[in-house]
């Protein structure tokens, strides 16, 4: 649920007619206070401080701008405990423990979402008779910084005493999380850097430059913010600027709260931001696609390049690897991709970014930020059109680092990607198994079927979450089972090979094709006949697949399957190639990314084409792990992560980690 940073969580004393305890301490003059609770509370008195990190930091610390805080206002001393959150939320204790974490009564509460940590806030109102509220952003920093420019409070280091396990983890490792074990900064407040992240009454959004008083965030988001860093996480997103978020709805290890007592500021909450080029002046017009070229006449086009992003930049766009692609069409004719931006594929700023080609255009617009949970890795994306009038976006959200620890979601769209809907929640736990793979599919019966990598490493499976009801609901049929062993004609739980192409048999069974988990050395085959219960392994003739290599695999709407792949596995010193036909019915050794086509549900891939213009030899630029090749008649691109649509007009749309590709079935078989 959405709620309006101006929601007023102060519970009026005698109906408005009595003064406020709030400003009768205030008269006291009192520094510190102490509620029934047994919380500590530290005045914070009004005055201007800089938000924000010109030098270094992060883009979205930028820019530095003056802050009045007008109002002095009480804010606890530590964040909110097991014990303090329990007196509202007694069922919470259940929790307490889990991944090893936060389990004594003077630890920070941790899974906790936003909206409990608003109610928590509107309950302790009721029961002490003066507001509490969750902390503006501007005033956890000013709140954090204690008068200091520094780095952090403690100066631009940040000592060891503060540290609770300060690196990237792939799961999390347990540490205490007890309260007030480090010194307070200048105004007694404890543990503002690590410990826990803290929940902020703002939604994200990008800074203003101008001068603000009180501000209260944007209007509206998708994230709210929170601050401070946690256990788990690398020093420099302790920092007093550092800028985090999270979906309203998530809970994770690695946040909690801490409240202030006092009334929300009056001030207007920011307009959102323009929207990003993908989203601008997007035709609603049902597009007629035409039956151009004639499918008859073998036509292929390109490559060209679909990744426009300046060199040098450094957020929130990162031009040193883009990589992990999704592609859709959509009702107007449009085609759009997203895929991941970021400087490390395990790092906190990795984000999602688009770009479309309109609908008559000859080249890809530049790429724009398309969706990106703030110091979270976004890790990965794909999209769907089912074919009437909805897109749907399919993203992993790790609670921090890594694509280890993610849960996973959806959005639609109905406007041709113009506009999306909030985050539906597809699995609310933070792990394994959430990590899609580019394509999603509908089968015969309507069932959504979205792929997702089982394991972070180059083989383990792939395993498939499953609606029947238009996205609402999800299972994931093999989750709870043992490994399978991935041996020709057993049966497990999951597909055999991570980042595996799914289709639906004309029978309705399903089948998939991976990377990893080999059979015989050869790219492993799994099929279901059971809704995706379980998968039987079969050995196939086609090359394996291997590290920077993701394929892509599909029906054609002309009926046969497609695959898309590598003849020989990356950075092998010998590559063997494949044999294929030229048009004259001679042999001839390819190397690269090869189309194949299976005119009998997957048996056999009989037609073999290796996917280049041909022509004089050319160097293209391939992007992430590919980088620069060299294309010619005998030489495709070498690697890259594939993803493949086909519109209604019959043309192929094939992408790789840089590069757009156009051909036909035509072309396929000629």
């Amino acid at each position: 649920m959405h709620y309006s940073s101006q929601i007023l969580v102060a519970i009026a004393v005698g109906l408005g007619l009595l003064a406020s305890p709030l400003s009768a301490q205030e008269k006291k003059g009192e520094k510190t206070h102490t509620n029934s609770l047994g919380m500590e509370l530290a005045r914070i008195g009004s005055g201007v401080f800089r938000m924000g990190q010109s030098e270094g930091g992060e883009w979205d610390e930028k820019p530095a701008h003056e802050v009045a805080i007008s109002k002095p206002f009480y804010m606890g001393v530590t964040e909110v405990t097991n014990a303090q959150y329990e007196e509202f939320d007694p069922a919470h204790r259940k929790l307490r423990g889990k991944l090893g974490l936060s389990k004594d009564d003077n630890e920070a509460v941790v899974f906790v979402s936003w909206g409990e940590a608003m109610r928590f806030c509107q309950w302790l109102s009721e029961k002490e008779g003066t507001a509490y509220r969750l902390p503006t952003e501007a005033e956890w920093e000013y709140a954090c910084r204690a008068n200091t420019t520094s780095l952090f409070n403690t100066g631009d280091e940040l000592p060891e005493l503060y540290h609770k396990n300060q690196k990237e983890t792939w799961v999390a490792e347990p540490v205490s999380l007890r309260v007030k074990t480090t010194p307070a900064n200048a105004w007694g407040l404890h543990d503002m850097h690590g410990n826990v992240e803290e929940w902020c009454m703002d939604w994200y959004g990008p800074y203003e430059s101008d001068a603000q008083t009180d501000p209260a965030g944007r209007v509206s988001g998708d994230f709210r913010v929170s601050r401070g860093g946690s256990h788990g996480t690398e020093v420099q997103f302790l920092r007093s600027a550092n800028r985090m978020a999270a979906l309203p709805e998530d809970k994770t290890c690695v946040i909690g709260f801490r409240v202030v007592m006092a009334d929300m500021p009056e001030t207007k909450s920011l307009p959102m931001p323009e929207p990003q080029l993908w989203a601008k002046n997007v035709s609603q017009k049902r597009y007629d696609w035409p039956q151009l070229p004639d499918p008859q006449t073998p036509y292929f086009e390109g490559p060209v390049r679909y990744v426009h992003i300046p060199e040098g930049s450094n957020g929130p766009l990162y031009s040193k690897h883009n990589h992990c692609p999704a592609l859709t069409e959509c009702p107007n004719g449009d085609l759009l991709a997203i895929w991941y931006t970021t400087n490390r594929e395990a790092g906190r700023e990795l984000a999602v970014t688009a770009a479309r080609l309109r609908q008559g255009a000859t080249e890809w617009e530049p790429a724009t930020p398309f969706w990106d949970v703030p110091d979270r890795n976004d890790h990965a994306s794909a999209l769907m059109w089912d074919g009437k009038d909805t897109i749907y976006h399919y993203n992993g959200v790790c609670s921090d680092a890594t694509w280890g620890k993610l849960a996973l979601f959806l959005r639609t769209s109905t406007d041709n990607g113009a506009t999306w809907s909030g985050p539906r929640w597809m699995n609310t736990e933070h792990g394994l198994r959430n990590m899609p793979i580019a394509r999603a599919i509908m089968t015969s019966k309507g069932h959504h079927i979205l792929p997702c990598d089982a394991f972070t490493g180059g083989h383990g499976g792939t395993a498939v979450h499953i609606s029947k009801d238009g996205g609402k609901t999800w299972v994931e049929p093999g989750r709870g089972t043992p490994v399978p062993k991935f041996e020709a004609g057993e049966t497990g739980g999951w597909i055999a090979g991570i980042h595996a192409g799914v289709v639906e048999l004309n029978d309705g069974r399903l089948m998939a094709l991976g990377r990893g988990n080999n059979i015989n050395d050869k790219m492993p085959m799994s099929v279901s006949s059971d809704g995706g219960l379980t998968w039987t392994y079969h050995e196939t003739d086609l090359p394996r697949v291997d590290g920077g290599q993701r394929l892509t695999l599909r029906r054609l709407h002309e009926g046969p399957l497609l695959l898309v792949a590598f003849s020989d596995p990356s950075g092998i010193k010998n590559p063997a190639g494949m044999v294929f036909k030229d048009k004259d019915g001679g042999e001839f050794t390819g190397y690269g990314m090869y189309a194949a086509l299976s005119f009998d549900e997957g048996k056999t891939w009989p037609a073999r084409k290796l996917v280049t213009p041909g022509g004089a030899a050319k160097e293209y630029d391939g992007g992430a792990w590919t980088s620069v090749f060299t294309l010619d008649a005998t030489h495709a691109e070498p690697k890259g992560y594939l993803t493949s649509t086909q519109t209604p007009d019959g043309i192929i749309h094939l992408i790789s980690s840089g590069l757009h590709y156009k051909f036909n079935l035509a072309w396929l078989k000629e």
